[in-house]
């Protein structure tokens, strides 16, 4: 559902563009709203969300799409955690649908969905295993990446039921904004992919706000 934010951009307490192939990871606390904006339109931001004072509980699709009844999230939608627990909750978006199934792409899916010399390419899980890497304080590794959100990412379900990755539906200053409802770690890979019409083939950046 469209539902346009009243937050201002000049009020934001912190404001990070994130090139495309980069990452971000950063704890936003509960009772704060963080917006991903798509600057330049048609980007996918593969995100992942964790308890920020216990790890072990992280974002789970199976929940969420079972609790809301819908693969696709927007305005109203609840972020649920593998014990049941609401993290975030969507409050205002302007692109509105967004992708909870399609995954994120890694060497492997590259090679197996384009060709072998596609594997050397940079992807979304080579992003979030250079951000564990670089921030063992959040006690996060290559066991705790599991399923994410694809903010943007246009992947309708066939009739047979089967999943297709087509153009993005998003545009230049679309958004989607979330509060917080417990302390969670962010960590967003703004999608590198070259070979799939997510993002028409060209990477751009994407800005994440907060504000308390």
């Amino acid at each position: 559902m469209i539902k346009e934010s009243t937050l201002k951009p000049d009020n934001a307490i912190d404001r990070t563009v994130v090139a495309a192939g980069d990452y971000y990871m950063k704890v936003v606390n509960k009772g704060q709203t963080f917006r991903i904006l798509d600057l330049e339109g048609n980007q996918a931001a593969d995100t992942l969300f964790y308890n920020a004072n216990d790890p072990a509980e992280r974002y789970s699709a199976m929940d969420t799409i079972r609790e809301q009844g819908n693969i696709y999230l927007s305005t109203g939608t609840r972020l649920l955690s593998n014990q049941g627990n609401v993290m975030l909750d969507i409050v205002a978006d302007t692109c509105g649908r967004h992708d909870t199934l399609g995954g994120a792409c890694a060497t492997e899916s590259n090679t197996v969905r384009y060709a072998l010399d596609k594997k050397c390419m940079h992807a979304c899980r080579d992003s979030w295993m250079l951000a564990v890497a670089e921030h063992e304080e959040f006690g996060i590794g290559k066991r705790d990446i599991t399923h994410n959100i694809n903010f943007f990412m246009n992947v309708p379900v066939t009739d047979d039921g089967k999943l297709t990755f087509e153009d993005g539906i998003s545009d230049a200053g679309k958004y989607v904004e979330m509060k917080a409802a417990m302390d969670v770690i962010v960590l967003i890979s703004n999608c590198p992919q070259l070979n799939n019409p997510c993002n028409a083939y060209n990477p751009t950046p994407v800005e994440v706000l907060v504000w308390d």
